[in-house]
């Protein structure tokens, strides 16, 4: 008789937990042979056709073209119960196009038709035999992608009981998960990968601790990573001592400063940063900043110059200014620059923000920075100063250093960093000259941008610092 089984999308690997139906390979009705390509999904790193370990007739099939499909959720259903050489082919081992079944005539074996059921009721041909058992084979793939099998154990084999009514099982019983399970008499665990398994014994976590988050409880690899890292912050810092010791100081992370680490954390925790920098010339930088200056001329502080290409930049960049939703999976690109940037108090780091910096002259920039650094100083920044800021500025050349990579301010994308300005040898126009030569760094969310975007960014950045001019262009 034709057995119905469930093919579920398997683990793809690498953490990967679901999977965008791209295209069908297949319609309910077509004949597949052991290991044909089914569906076409696409994951985060690739697309995929992914193959199904049974031969027969397919049943039914679950979800549309576009669909989101978690790991452990059934793809198709596919009758088995023909003999093996109905399903793979012709003689001479070639298979036979999908949806072009042999026709049952002399010699044929019984054909496809054998495993559909006729107008009297359910299909009757036998399922080939194991001469061992005089039990059905598994007419399964020996191949496997990660997550799946085709191990002939009783728990992945439907089994008849005596009595029961012959036929395929139905397809609304089949359309929950099919995963292997593993049991200590008190509750069963739903695993499905053997990544998942694996992952486990490695942290020697017992998989009946952990929730699965996955369809009807399927415990999927992040779930494994969750309970790892939740361990990991429960348990003490090995060699910590029990209690204070003798001399040593402790400064509570509260206030400003446990908001800042807090902060800190969650942005080496949630974004993928890079960085990449460059090395800039920045003496015209320094004449123009000189020239602007004049006596009875409001002051225009370096950082207003340096804050003014950032704007200009992100002008032609706006993918730059910009913030992830991680509920949502969405890129959020910002209409207005609010320009952070960094300050060093008594009271530790704060990074006050410049609203719309676009729309501010280098003078008016100048002003709010010099009034933002006075009231921080002062410890009298307002919360909505100190708030949804969109890029910053970080000039630690300040304090005599070259270079950094910075960590992000959460939730921002994006980082311009400045070091000293030192005098160095430097080519100009040719000739070794002794030039005010600048490191430029900058810090990137992976997910808004490429390094081709990064890297236009900071050369544009480079360049105004090269020659003031170009800021003179489009305005």
């Amino acid at each position: 008789m034709a057995e119905v089984r469930e093919f579920t999308l398997p683990d793809l690997g690498e953490g990967l937990t679901e999977a965008v139906i791209v295209q069908w390979l297949v319609e309910v009705g077509d004949v597949v042979a052991v290991d044909q390509p089914v569906v076409e999904v696409e994951t985060a790193k690739a697309m995929v056709e992914v193959p199904c370990p049974y031969g027969g007739v397919v049943t039914a099939r679950f979800g549309e073209e576009g669909a989101e499909v978690p790991v452990g959720a059934p793809l198709v259903t596919v009758a088995v119960g023909a003999a093996p050489d109905d399903l793979a082919g012709d003689a001479g081992g070639t298979p036979r196009a999908w949806g072009s079944p042999r026709s049952s005539g002399a010699g044929s074996g019984g054909g496809v038709e054998s495993l559909v059921a006729g107008p009297g009721g359910p299909a009757t041909a036998p399922a080939p035999t194991s001469p061992e058992t005089g039990e059905a084979q598994d007419s399964g793939s020996g191949n496997v992608l990660v997550g799946y099998g085709t191990s002939n154990s009783s728990a992945r084999r439907r089994r008849i009981r005596p009595g029961a009514p012959e036929g395929p099982a139905p397809l609304a019983a089949a359309a929950g998960p099919a995963p292997t399970t593993e049991a200590d008499g008190t509750r069963t665990v739903a695993v499905i990968s053997p990544l998942v398994r694996r992952l486990a014994r490695e942290h020697g976590l017992d998989l009946r601790d952990v929730r699965g988050t996955g369809r009807e409880g399927l415990i999927l690899r992040t779930d494994v990573e969750s309970e790892v890292r939740a361990r990991a912050a429960r348990e003490p810092v090995a060699g910590a001592a029990a209690g204070p010791v003798p001399g040593e100081e402790r400064i509570p992370l509260k206030g400003l400063r446990g908001a800042a680490a807090e902060k800190f954390r969650r942005s080496r925790h949630e974004i993928p940063d890079a960085t990449c920098w460059v090395d800039a010339d920045a003496t015209e930088l320094l004449a123009v900043r000189r020239a602007m200056n004049v006596p009875g001329a409001p002051k225009v502080s370096l950082l207003a110059l340096l804050a003014r290409i950032c704007t200009a930049a992100l002008a032609r960049y706006p993918e730059l200014n910009a913030t992830v939703d991680t509920a949502a999976q969405e890129i959020v690109r910002l209409p207005a620059v609010h320009l952070g940037f960094a300050a060093q108090t008594d009271r530790g780091l704060v990074v006050p923000v410049v609203r719309d910096a676009q729309d501010r002259t280098v003078e008016q920039l100048s002003a709010e920075i010099a009034r933002l650094t006075d009231a921080a100083r002062a410890g009298k920044l307002s919360p909505a100063e100190l708030s949804h800021g969109t890029f910053t500025l970080n000039n630690y050349g300040v304090f005599g250093v070259d270079g950094s990579t910075p960590i992000l301010n959460h939730p921002e994308a994006a980082m311009l960093g400045v070091g000293r300005i030192a005098a160095k040898p430097w080519v100009h126009e040719g000739e070794l000259a002794v030039r005010q030569v600048v490191q430029l760094s900058f810090t990137f969310d992976h997910r808004v941008c490429d390094g081709g975007t990064a890297g236009g960014f900071l050369r544009y950045v480079a360049d105004c610092v090269e020659r003031p001019a170009l800021l003179l262009r489009g305005m």
